[in-house]
Order: C-alpha cells, then structure tokens, then sequence
C-alpha cells in the first residue's frame, strides 16, 4: 500500500479540497485524511500512478507538493539533516565571503558545487582559501547577524524528538556554525568541517579530513549502527549534490527546496512546504506537533 501526500506552503494554505478529492477519485484513493486544514492531506493508493510525475509538474504549477511513498514505516526514529539552505535559510561560507569581500567570487562556486558541477572537497578548499586573513571574530557575526532559520525547523526537531527519535546534523559547512544551529533547535549531535584560525585569523584552510557527500553516509552508517538502527528508520533532507548519498540511503530521503539537478534524482521532493513537511510526510497531523 502507498500513501499520496499533497502539501502547500503553510503560509499560503492554498491546498484546494476540490483538487484533492479530483486526484484521489482519478487515482482510486482511499478516505482522504486532512492533516493540517488547506495545507496538507492524504490518501492511501493501492499502486503507484502511471502519470505520478506529469500530475507533480502540473501540481507545482498550482504551488502544490506531491510525494507518493510506501504508507508502513513512515515514522522515522533518526532525523539526519543538512544544515545550509536546509535547516538555515543560507549558505554560511558564503554569509563569510560577503563580509570578506569575496562574496560573488565565492557564492559562484557554491552553486556550482552544491548543483553537482564542481568537485565538493575542491570546492571547499577553493573557497576557504579566499577568506584567508578574515578576523576570525567574523564567525560570530555572521551567526548574529546574517543566519535565519528555515522555518518549521524547532516544530520538526521537537515532534520527532517526543516521539524518541534521535536527531544528527551532518554538514559540510564548519562546526563553528553547526554548534550554535545544533544547540539552538535541539540536535543531538552535529558533524561538519573545521575552520582552521589562530583565534584572530582565518589560516585559509580546512581541518582534515573534509566532510563530504560519503562522511555523510558515513554518519548514517555509524550513527545507526550505535544506535541499533536500520537506514530504514531513517529520514534524510538536504538540498544540494554532496547530500545525495544520504538521501539514498535513508529509508525516507527528502530534497528540500533543492537544486532542480539534485531534486530530480530524489522521490521524495518539497519545494512549497516547509520543514514541517517532514513531518506531515510520516503522517503526523499539525494537532500532533509539537510546541
């Protein structure tokens, strides 16, 4: 049995009832569930639709998600989240680069290497080594004044956490950044790259070795086998290319407003919703989330 869950952006609630019930009557659905009034609902489907993605390129035309995925085993019990552009509503080494004076120079690479064009690991150290001499106090700067949460982060983090799930934040961004992220919406851990500095400066460098698009796989595989878990008691979302591998891997991989090259190879894809589709996803209902 598979579940179809239709999605509008919450600040929209422009999910039509009419369009629902259209799709589960030309499907076969089964009884449509609401799970959040004009913005999220649901209907099992005896077998996945002929025309799944001519009805999602017409549905995103109308700002309307659609994901279709196996109805058992959507509850995961171990969110594994990128941070940039996913978590937070930017790319941090970029939010660097503008006060370096490097900004366009760097945000160039960036898209280029979170779209797939560019060799990650290359990428980064490219990068980094154009913020050599930035005062290092920078970094908390930018954290103060440049980072914005994506929204329905802290509403994602602590549904699954009351409901016992474990949550890991696995970037390829710096730990002087996932720290704060990590702390401030609940992670239980994060893993991500070191900037190297002498406590006034940014060296230009990069810790050994560079987490990339395997460490990330890596952390699904160690964190799992820590905690007696299986990839399908996973949830992954991420954005960009180097977050493919876990997406993959997880039992539920989801690209999150992604580049269109990283979106295309995933099943699972929200480009109106945010983080709270996650959880609407493994079928909670917003009476369910929680504060």
């Amino acid at each position: 049995m598979l579940m179809a869950t239709l999605l509008s952006a919450p600040t929209a609630r422009t999910l039509d009832a009419a369009l629902v019930t259209a799709l589960r009557d030309a499907w076969g659905g089964g009884e449509i569930r609401w799970l959040a009034p004009q913005e999220a609902a649901e209907f099992a489907l005896p077998h996945m639709p002929d025309n799944r993605w001519e009805v999602w390129e017409s549905l995103q035309t109308q700002g309307v998600d659609l994901a279709v995925q196996p109805a058992e085993g959507r509850r995961k019990a171990m969110l594994l989240a990128d941070m940039d552009s996913t978590m937070i509503q930017q790319e941090c080494i970029d939010e660097l680069a503008e006060e370096a004076g490097v900004g366009e120079r760097v945000k160039d690479i960036t898209a280029r290497a979170m779209d797939g064009a560019l060799n990650f690991e290359e990428a980064l150290r490219a990068r980094v080594g154009l913020l050599k001499g930035l005062a290092s106090d920078t970094i908390q700067k930018v954290l103060a004044e440049r980072i914005t949460y994506m929204p329905g982060g802290s509403v994602l983090l602590a549904t699954m956490k009351a409901a016992g799930a474990h949550a890991a934040l696995v970037s390829g961004g710096f730990t002087d950044f996932t720290a704060t992220v990590a702390a401030t919406l609940g992670f239980d851990e994060h893993r991500a790259n070191t900037l190297l500095h002498d406590g006034r400066a940014l060296s230009g460098d990069v810790g050994l070795p560079i987490l990339g698009k395997q460490a990330k796989v890596t952390a699904l595989e160690e964190i799992t086998a820590r905690l007696g878990l299986s990839d399908e008691d996973v949830l992954a979302v991420g954005d960009g290319a180097n977050d493919l591998g876990m997406l993959h891997r997880a039992g539920m991989g989801v690209a999150l407003h992604a580049k269109p090259s990283v979106a295309a190879q995933c099943e699972l894809r929200i480009n109106h919703g945010d983080l709270t589709a996650l959880l609407f996803l493994q079928g909670y209902s917003a009476a369910e989330f929680a504060a």
